[in-house]
């Protein structure tokens, strides 16, 4: 019975074009596989799964892709039937589809995909921190206003900022680490959702198609969405701080700021304004990564109180969103990483700027408690006064100032130097005193630095363990079917 010319039209022929463009090597992956596998266990005889890879072999990808949907099949699975039966005959071919269905392959291709997604995700945040460090390591001593509430707050340097960014995106890399661990997991053998009363080896699918294993509950397998959405959860949460990070550049690039300065290679000039120096690379990062999050938003959206089986909401209209969500997110990221490599940041202004505003007064409070023993809420309020003070008796040297409050709120002169107060309230004494865990001091932040290379060095070797991992399972797949004649 025909499809409606509709139905072509506003579903099949889309989900077509989709699955050509995602699902077609794994798909094709999976044939193999899973002969392999028939062959190995003795449901498929020798002779019929030579003449069925043979088939495989002579199916033409490139005109596969270029084919166009003319509504005599379902899906890209059937098109490609045809081929194989076109090949080796009805009787052969339908042997190849023993003991599973599209439902378990459907769900293998899907996973085989997200995993290839969430792997290019994590290697784009391993380049962002190298980025990231690289800028951090020469910035150690680089002090800046600190903001709170938008306001100037305290005085830190680029170091200590960039580190925070820095652990925020080695988490992230934690969450696309466990992400990637949950979705591969190979479903094939799981079939409609019952699995099968044929002897197969889901074990040996899963090391050809380089899986961790097999996933557990056939029913599960086929029903759960857990895997996308824990991929999906992980990619929003780092786009969420890439995005934050990249408004704070954006800020510093102004030039009422004037922090930051990209390349030329990562700016636009105006049509009409020729003094304009636009850092657009960022605003597109900040475009993408806020795309990809709404993406990653609909998914969850487009799943939520569905049925718990198999279900078209979680497959052929679902997948080309996710596709669309890591691209975007991976794109994000990799534009931030590339576009601070060679970024300058303007020591002197930052300099400037972290004298200003009192922002290292705390350190007075603080220092009063430390070693003259003074209540912090006293040492809070003779600081508070000073800065008062100071505006109302700008020609007052600081020193007096300060005995005149102590007075006041203690009952005793509390006696400093000009230089040793001008010393105690630099941003450079401010920084450098602050050397708990954490902390912006150089040192601290030195060390620091060298355990993020460390824990960078580590997740890049597992990306390229897990590389290393899915080429050696190709490579498997081809020796065996080969072993096949």
């Amino acid at each position: 019975m025909p499809f409606s010319p509709d139905y072509v039209r506003l579903v099949l022929n889309e989900n077509f074009e989709d699955a050509k463009a995602l699902f077609l090597d794994p798909l094709m992956a999976i044939h193999y596989a899973h002969l392999c596998m028939l062959r190995e266990t003795g449901i498929v005889s020798l002779e019929d799964a030579r003449m069925i890879k043979r088939a495989l072999d002579g199916i033409d990808l490139a005109a596969v892709r270029a084919a166009t949907y003319d509504g005599s099949y379902e899906d890209l699975f059937f098109y490609l039937e045809r081929q194989v039966v076109a090949a080796c005959g009805a009787d052969v071919a339908g042997r190849l589809h023993t003991a599973r269905s599209r439902n378990d392959i459907d769900m293998t291709m899907y996973r085989m995909c997200i995993r290839a997604f969430v792997l290019k995700l994590a290697e784009a945040t391993v380049q962002l921190r190298q980025s990231l460090i690289e800028l951090a390591s020469r910035h150690r001593h680089t002090v800046f206003p600190a903001h709170t509430h938008t306001q100037p707050a305290q005085p830190s340097t680029v170091a200590h900022y960039l580190l925070g960014a820095i652990e925020q995106l080695e988490r992230d890399g934690t969450r696309l680490k466990a992400a990637y661990a949950c979705v591969n997991q190979n479903p094939l053998g799981a079939c409609a959702i019952t699995g099968t009363g044929f002897p197969i080896d889901r074990d040996r699918t899963s090391v050809l198609l380089g899986f961790d294993g097999p996933t557990g509950n056939t029913y599960g397998s086929i029903a759960t969405v857990d895997y996308l959405l824990e991929s999906a959860a992980a990619a929003s949460v780092t786009l969420v701080g890439v995005g934050r990070l990249v408004q704070d550049l954006l800020l510093w690039c102004t030039m009422e700021f004037g922090y930051l300065r990209l390349t030329d290679g990562f700016v636009q000039v105006s049509s009409i304004m020729p003094q304009k120096r636009n850092p657009v690379a960022l605003e597109h990062a900040r475009a993408l990564a806020s795309k990809a999050f709404a993406q990653a938003g609909a998914i969850p959206v487009a799943v939520h109180n569905t049925p718990f089986g198999d279900i078209v909401d979680t497959e052929d209209d679902l997948q080309p969103l996710v596709a669309a969500m890591f691209k975007d997110a991976i794109r994000a990221v990799s534009l931030v990483a590339v576009a601070l490599d060679g970024a300058d940041v303007d020591v002197d202004t930052m300099r400037t700027r972290a004298g200003e505003n009192w922002i290292s007064v705390t350190e007075l409070a603080d220092t009063l408690a430390r070693e003259r023993g003074l209540p912090f809420k006293a040492g809070h309020t003779i600081a508070a006064r000073l800065v008062r003070s100071r505006q109302e008796r700008p020609d007052v040297p600081l020193s007096t100032i300060v005995a005149d409050i102590s007075r006041e709120v203690t009952g005793t002169a509390i006696e400093y130097t000009e230089a040793a107060l001008v010393e105690l309230l630099s941003p450079e004494h401010f920084v450098a005193i602050r050397r708990t865990h954490g902390g912006p001091a150089p040192e601290t932040t030195g060390a620091a630095i060298e355990d993020s290379r460390s824990r960078l060095a580590e997740d890049a070797g597992w990306i390229a363990s897990a590389r290393a991992r899915l080429l050696g399972a190709e490579s498997g797949l081809k020796a065996a079917t080969v072993g096949m004649g």
